[in-house]
Order: C-alpha cells, then structure tokens, then sequence
C-alpha cells in the first residue's frame, strides 16, 4: 500500500498484574494502518481487541514495544500531547452510544469542536447524511438505539479525523443497523482510516484488512484486494 502509514505498531505488549501473575492482554502486535484503510480487528471476547485499539489509539501505553502515529512514540510524547492527538486527529465511536441527556443531538455532536460557531453548519450537514436533520435539536432520550448511534457516527467525523476507532460499535444493535452504521462510516470518512473491533466476522464487510486475534496474539491477517468480497449484499434500507 502506498498511502502514508499513519499507526505503526512494532512488537506491542500489553501487560497487567493480576497479583503475582503477569497477564498479557496483547502481546508482540506488527501492524501498521494506512490513510485511508479500513482495518477490521475480530477475535473471541476476551482475545484482546480492545486492548488492542487502546493502544494503537494511545488509550494505553504500551508494556514494551512501540506505537507511532505519524512517526511520534506515544511513549515518548506526554500525557498533554497524546490527549491532544486523540482530540484532533482521532475520532472515537463506542458499543454503547453514550450521549450527553442534557444536551441536544446537534449539541452533542458539537461537543469535541474548539469553537461551536464554526462547525455548526459542517455538524447539520453530517446529521443531514445520516438521516438525523429532522432531529438535531431534540434530546437523546427522544432517538432510538439506531440513531443515538448514528448521532456518535457524527460526533465522530465531525472534526475530520484521520483515524476512526470503533470498538464494537454494532454489538448492542440488530444486524440489519449495525451494517447501515458501518455503511455510514465507510461513506463519510472522507480519506480517513477505520479500525474496527468486532466479534461478528459479519461486520466485516468493507474492510482492507483483517487481523484475527487470539489469546492476546495476531493470528492471522487477511488482506483483502476488493473489500467486501464473498460477503452477501447489505440489506436494503
């Protein structure tokens, strides 16, 4: 792949303490993501997924091993700087759709901007593309799952970010949702890259590449030249 390598990952651990013991939720990851792939990241519960996005995120800092966005060691960059990447490169979308009740939708997608007045019109368009205009200014206890999730697919791209991390963002929806969701993010993530966390090989469909982990290790990688390949159409709207 040619595009510019935004995460690198080299030999990532992760480890924990449970009393004596050491446990590994990630050990000796090699990956890399590209501008504008989309990398599926699929294992059994508790086979390290998430730990896995946490650290290509900078969520967590790596036990041993190396994580670079952009050629910058998270390990050696401050607590400041990687808050600072995560809020203006990254956008971050959830299993649960966890919105603000006390704000509107539009307010909530507004949230992650520096200045409110200037992405306004940018956040109408994206709930406008995601079905939510009709809705922006009611609050999140008047949406459906469906839709608080969307609503979180907005706040996402709001600021263009360049990586999307979705951690399970399907798993409390039914399948025919889930697809539309990752349908949305595929279509609006501009040159974005996803990285996607499931269980279900079934969101897997527009995906570049697949890691399958196990026990906390990369099993196996797929790459794929055609997303979406030898999986049956999206159901219709």
């Amino acid at each position: 792949m040619d595009k510019p390598v935004l995460i690198d990952a080299q030999n990532a651990t992760l480890t924990y303490q449970d009393g004596a013991r050491t446990v590994y939720a990630v050990r000796g990851a090699t990956l890399q993501v590209h501008q504008g792939e989309f990398v599926g990241i699929v294992g059994p519960s508790g086979s390290g997924k998430s730990s896995l996005l946490y650290l290509l995120s900078g969520l967590k800092i790596p036990s041993s091993g190396t994580v670079r966005y952009r050629g910058r060691c998270y390990t050696e960059a401050s607590d400041r700087e990687r808050s600072a990447i995560r809020r203006e490169r990254f956008g971050f979308v959830f299993q649960q759709p966890y919105l603000l009740g006390y704000l509107t939708v539009l307010e909530n997608v507004l949230a992650p901007a520096p200045d409110t007045r200037r992405y306004r019109e940018r956040a109408m368009t994206l709930l406008e593309q995601l079905g939510l205009g009709d809705k922006a200014h009611r609050y999140p206890s008047a949406l459906s799952g469906g839709e608080r999730q969307r609503a979180c697919v907005a706040r996402a791209l709001l600021m263009e970010p360049e990586v999307i991390f979705a951690d399970e963002p399907t798993a409390a929806l039914d399948q025919h949702t889930g697809l539309q969701v990752l349908e949305l993010l595929e279509r609006h993530r501009g040159e974005g890259a996803v990285v996607l966390v499931t269980h279900d090989p079934q969101m897997l469909r527009y995906c570049d590449t697949v890691y399958t982990l196990r026990d906390g290790q990369i099993a196996s990688v797929e790459s794929r030249s055609a997303p979406g390949v030898n999986l049956p159409p999206p159901p219709a709207p």
